[in-house]
């Protein structure tokens, strides 16, 4: 796919939409009124209309394991693997090379997008944000959908946690905006503030029975999401209740701990794990240097937060919002295989 895409830049053809960012196996690119349809999975057909049915299911995700190569010289490793019916995903992308990042303007049609720096910094810029600015360790962002956004340049060995919703979505490239526009930093995208987290301005506070830097996400997101990041207290146990919501996600950032679900199971530094909605869990014998990263999500739709802004006045559900991708021009054209 990588090199047949650069054949087809070079012939003067434009890449306009690829999917999915994790391991690309179809883009759409145009020359004028043509159109190019170049894929490695022929039968696959475009990504679904309608966000798909969430299916609850407990997963714990070792570190190892394959990564894939995503796009923009991104490595990417599934840490939900099922991806909950198609509804979530999470990735460990890591970029190896410092230095600038063959990235460009983009941005995607989600319900909910955000990034968590592991290791390193990494320089990005957003629409209507400022200028570009360095995330740092423990710093994190909201993606709002259809935000245009650009990754400028990493640290060597940068890491970094995204979830999405749905798993399955297209990354657009806005071939007309340029990079800083401006600043308005009260604009709503679809509903949602752009959030930055600074994690060395943020205190910590008691959570669960540990301390907790809390993100501001649920403001940013309407209620959508809550995600803050974890240490052990005075004692080494956290407890959790049971999540009246969604997604129930942790991730080891690092340090060690047992987590008590359906058994007893040692975490690791990169572990990932998700825990079906209404059910409790907990963590023992948390090692000081324990940090994770825990992201939950209310139910999509049936409340006010699942209500977006699409445009000026118009008002629609997550789910019309990720139907919204079907408003693409027609991918109408050659079709070509690619390696």
């Amino acid at each position: 796919m990588h090199a047949a895409l650069g054949f087809l830049s070079k012939l003067g053809l434009r890449l306009d939409v690829i999917y999915p960012a994790d391991q690309p196996h179809t883009a759409i690119l145009t020359d004028g009124g043509k159109t190019v349809r170049l894929t490695t999975h022929p039968d696959a057909g475009p990504p679904p209309g309608d966000l798909p049915a969430f299916l609850p299911e407990f997963s714990l995700t070792p570190v190892g394991g394959s990564s894939s190569d995503g796009r923009a010289g991104m490595h990417y490793r599934d840490l939900i693997p099922n991806r909950l019916g198609g509804h979530y995903i999470a990735s460990h992308i890591t970029i190896s090379d410092g230095g600038p990042v063959p990235d460009w303007v983009h941005f995607h049609r989600v319900a909910f997008q955000m990034i968590y720096v592991r290791k390193g910094w990494v320089r990005v810029v957003y629409e209507d944000q400022g200028e570009p600015f360095v995330l740092r360790v423990g710093d994190m962002v909201l993606q709002p959908s259809e935000i245009r956004h650009r990754v400028l340049a990493s640290s060597p060995g940068l890491e970094v946690i995204e979830i999405s919703c749905p798993a399955l979505h297209e990354t657009f490239a806005d071939h007309d905006m340029a990079l800083p526009n401006g600043r308005d930093a009260g604009r709503k995208f679809s509903g949602q503030r752009f959030l930055r987290h600074v994690a060395s301005e943020t205190p910590w506070i008691p959570s669960h029975g540990g301390e907790a830097q809390e993100t501001g996400m649920g403001d940013a997101t309407n209620g959508l999401a809550e995600v803050r990041t974890l240490r052990p207290g005075l004692s080494s146990g956290l407890a959790f209740p049971p999540h009246d919501g969604e997604l129930v996600f942790g991730v080891v950032l690092e340090g060690s701990a047992r987590l008590h679900y359906g058994g007893i199971h040692l975490l690791g530094p990169a572990d990932a794990f998700v825990i079906p909605p209404g059910e409790p869990w907990s963590l023992s014998d948390a090692s000081e240097s324990l940090r994770l990263l825990q992201v939950t999500t209310a139910r999509s739709g049936g409340k006010e937060e699942s209500r977006v802004v699409l445009g000026d006045n118009e008002e629609s559900t997550f789910l019309e919002l990720h139907a919204r991708r079907r408003g693409m021009p027609a991918f109408a054209g050659t079709t070509m295989g690619g390696q």
